[in-house]
């Protein structure tokens, strides 16, 4: 029990520090001036880790595997949902002014953290496949609920250090001294990621057509 589990911390604290679309939107929040809503952002954020890490022991994995088009089909959507979220941080830019508002309400920031988590290939594949395989071949109850316990843990520490180191004062401060530039690239990395999403499931498409 004891290997498997090491391999799964090692493996998902692997994936958990590449950056990705998850840190531009908790370095968007906290720098940009609100611990709480960059904490809501990852209350959501490990809401949809759990979700993942349930679904994979319920065996989404097997589903991914055998209907392809299902996992085509959430890799579209979280495509279109990271290019309409690069869209509100482009627009909120041209708005961006030391005395400015938060982009987002907590509500808002709960729901975009678990929307990015939730429709993120990266923890998909993940849970899709890693975390499966690292399991034994007839994992027990109890290590299939400390399996899951252990990835959710992980994605609490995770992501609320980021928080709370970003929204450090003086963090803030040279978020702040560039503001609008910071919005914009924040923007672009998101929309690129969506857009390589997008672009990756059209090829795979094409690929099984021809």
């Amino acid at each position: 029990m004891l290997p498997s589990l090491l391999a799964i911390a090692v493996l998902h604290w692997a994936v958990l520090i590449i950056p990705g679309v998850n840190f531009v939107l908790i370095s968007q929040l906290a720098a940009g001036g609100s611990r709480r809503e960059a904490m809501c952002a990852v209350g959501g954020m490990t809401i949809g880790t759990l979700a993942w890490a349930l679904l994979a022991v319920a065996g989404v994995g097997v589903v991914f595997t055998a209907h392809p088009s299902v996992r085509l089909a959430a890799q579209s959507v979280g495509g279109l949902y990271l290019i309409y979220l690069a869209f509100k941080l482009w627009l909120a830019s041209d708005q961006a002014t030391a005395s400015t508002p938060p982009v987002f309400g907590g509500l808002a920031a709960f729901r975009a953290g678990f929307t990015t988590s939730a429709l993120n290939p990266k923890p998909a594949l993940f849970f899709g496949s890693v975390f499966t395989t690292s399991l034994s071949a007839n994992p027990s109850p109890t290590m299939l609920v400390l399996a899951v316990l252990l990835v959710f843990a992980n994605s609490v520490v995770w992501h609320s250090s980021l928080a709370l180191l970003l929204s450090r004062p003086n963090v803030q401060r040279a978020y702040l001294r560039h503001n609008r530039a910071l919005n914009r690239l924040s923007g672009v990395l998101v929309g690129l990621y969506g857009a390589r999403l997008i672009a990756a499931t059209v090829s795979e498409v094409r690929s099984r057509t021809s």
